[in-house]
């Protein structure tokens, strides 16, 4: 196929002949997905002439570049210069798509050394996770108003904690909210009374309503038999069942999903062990935000769209399930 007759086609044409070709070279399917969409981003935001002319221009690199940060400055709330790269590559691509002639032989996987079958992993280098943007949170956000089994789990939790047992002076109040947690959430706490307990002993609930994020510091170290354990991930969710507007949850799919960024947008310098540090953790997330222009969405929202993206983009098992909830 040409390119007269490849500019000829409509927007829907042209991605279903795209998608194909990127389906015939040995590329992950996250990376076929993203491109099938930050390919075109001219002509969604712009126009197919805006598109196809920075496509074809000589001077492709500075065109397409000045072409990407006009639509961008005027369609995305986002920082410019860290949204231009990822478009960019994916245009890059797309000529080489133009320049194969619409066809291409898929590359031959790599022969394992070992006669033995070795479970496949994705390696991070080969994760091209979208730009984070206001279309990408309203994707996520839309799809997981579509998740039954969490908005029932969730609708249970807010029963419990909002209107059966808000506070936590009577430890029974506590365990039956710790116990549902754990259970929910699949946290591997396998001793539920000490950390009730423990909980009780802190005297919260007035902490727990102005957002005192040191509290998770306090809660998350429990001594059980002669072990001192920390359920790091177990307190955020329990304070954040109490107040989810001012404690974002951590797990590991989040961690994973704000390390990413960092390394590959740099919008924040942290170091890996902040994220462990639920103070810093929280300013990491509103730095994030604030980074991407996501303003216009809380915490409890962020928080819902950088997990599911950590859940997608960074599987824990490949080919497993992992019961209910978010992992720890």
């Amino acid at each position: 196929m040409d390119i007269n007759n490849l500019q000829a086609l409509s927007y829907e044409e042209l991605r279903a002949v795209y998608r194909s070709f990127l389906h015939s070279q040995n590329i992950s399917k996250l990376t076929i997905s993203t491109a099938y969409a930050d390919t075109f981003y001219l002509w969604r935001k712009g126009s197919k002439d805006l598109f196809w002319n920075a496509v074809n221009a000589t001077d492709f690199e500075d065109e397409a570049r000045n072409a990407l940060i006009k639509a961008l400055s005027e369609n995305s709330t986002g920082n410019v210069k860290s949204l231009i790269g990822s478009y960019l590559s994916h245009l890059r691509r797309f000529r080489l798509f133009l320049a194969s002639d619409g066809t291409a032989n898929p590359v031959a996987p790599k022969q394992e050394k070992t006669a033995k079958p070795v479970p496949t992993r994705k390696k991070k280098a080969d994760v091209d996770v979208p730009v984070p943007s206001i279309e990408q949170v309203e994707f996520y956000l839309e799809k997981w108003d579509g998740l039954e089994n969490y908005h029932l789990q969730e609708d249970a939790l807010n029963k419990l904690f909002f209107k059966l047992c808000p506070n936590n002076a009577d430890v029974t109040d506590i365990l039956l909210k710790a116990s549902t947690l754990n259970n929910f959430y699949s946290t591997n706490i396998f001793s539920i009374y000490p950390v009730a307990k423990h909980i009780c002993s802190l005297d919260i609930d007035a902490r727990l309503k102005a957002g005192d994020g040191s509290l998770v510091g306090e809660i998350q170290y429990v001594t059980i038999g002669e072990t001192l354990k920390n359920f790091y991930s177990f307190a955020t969710k329990y304070c954040s069942h109490h107040n989810p507007l001012d404690y974002p949850i951590y797990d590991s799919y989040v961690d994973e999903v704000l390390r990413y960024f960092r390394n590959r947008d740099s919008f924040s310098n942290f170091q890996d062990g902040d994220l462990k540090d639920y103070v810093k953790f929280k300013s990491i997330l509103i730095a994030f935000r604030d980074f991407y222009g996501l303003d216009k969405y809380n915490l409890k929202q962020i928080d819902q769209y950088v997990w599911q993206l950590g859940k997608e983009y960074f599987p824990k098992n490949y080919g497993k399930k992992k019961p209910g909830g978010k992992s720890i």
